[in-house]
């Protein structure tokens, strides 16, 4: 019955997160905001709101592990699954600037999210994942590679965008809540650490609305779109998801992420932007080394 609630809490957060995506797109188009802008800014933070409403969750009930785990195993999902099941599709072939720029703000964050393991995560730091999140947000839209030629603007109109909006926060709160508490019962079951379970089955579930989004642009051939809306999640998870959730509650990193999954999302970010810089591609050489570590990390953790 757990497992049960916990598939309707995951479709509740996919379903939702699909409803305020497509809200916010036509919301964004109404307005004259370029593609690539949709994709940083607004389809990132939508896809990356799963992530924030199980993290406040389990931050209010008192289980920061779940709430850290879902964040990096999100991020290590989006990076190697995610990203890889869009480039097995449709190579990613030309990187451009912004692309790289992006890669570097992902190992910078890397950087400070070991950094944290030192601190707590409190109200303090909150406010300055916040500013600098706005600031990052507004840097990429400012220094990106703006093209509007490919935005319809007849779409939802402007009430009907911002019911779906709204409509799409009250399933991700109902999904966040049945997912959180499934996944802690079924943790207690098989003995297995909520960490653990905040890695893989949250972490995967709420990776589900990037793993869609990069799926259909590749199809679409939009993989800039999916690329930027990847890395722009990631940004989001760890300044926007753990920084407003510092608001309800001080937490640390347990150190299992410290000594292994910290260590391995940073160096997916390396190995990411080793493949910019040197191959100036991502193909589909990523994409089979993305999927075999993937399941080698998920072996891995289990095991």
């Amino acid at each position: 019955m757990n497992i049960f609630f916990a598939i309707i809490g995951l479709g509740l957060l996919v379903l939702g997160a699909e409803i305020i995506i497509r809200g916010s797109v036509s919301l964004g188009k109404k307005i004259n905001i370029s593609l690539f802008a949709i994709g940083v800014v607004i389809v990132a933070g939508g896809t990356s709101l799963p992530e924030l409403a199980s993290c406040i969750n389990a931050v209010l009930n008192n289980y920061s592990d779940l709430a850290l785990g879902a964040v990096v195993g999100s991020n290590i999902a989006n990076l190697i699954l995610v990203m890889a099941a869009t480039t097995i599709i449709f190579p990613i072939l030309n990187i451009n600037k912004n692309q790289i720029n992006q890669a570097w703000i992902n190992i910078f964050l890397g950087v400070v999210f070991i950094i944290m393991t030192f601190f707590y995560f409190n109200y303090i730091f909150g406010i300055v994942a916040i500013i600098s999140l706005i600031y990052l947000m507004y840097f990429q839209i400012k220094k990106g590679e703006i093209d509007n030629s490919e935005i319809d603007k007849n779409n939802y109109s402007t009430i009907i965008s911002i019911i779906l909006i709204v409509s799409g926060i009250i399933l991700l709160v109902l999904g966040s809540d049945l997912l959180v508490n499934s996944a802690i019962k079924i943790a207690k079951i098989y003995n297995v650490s909520e960490s653990v379970i905040g890695l893989s089955l949250i972490a995967f579930g709420t990776s589900l609305p990037e793993l869609v989004v990069g799926i259909i642009s590749a199809f679409k051939r939009k993989v800039d779109f999916a690329l930027g809306n990847i890395l722009g999640s990631n940004i989001y998870n760890v300044l926007g998801v753990l920084g407003i959730s510092s608001f309800f509650g001080k937490f640390s990193i347990p150190n299992i992420l410290v000594t292994q999954d910290l260590i391995f999302m940073f160096l997916i970010t390396v190995l990411i932007l080793f493949f910019m810089l040197f191959f100036k591609k991502l193909g589909r050489l990523y994409g089979v080394i993305g999927i075999c570590l993937y399941f080698s990390y998920m072996y891995f953790i289990y095991g």
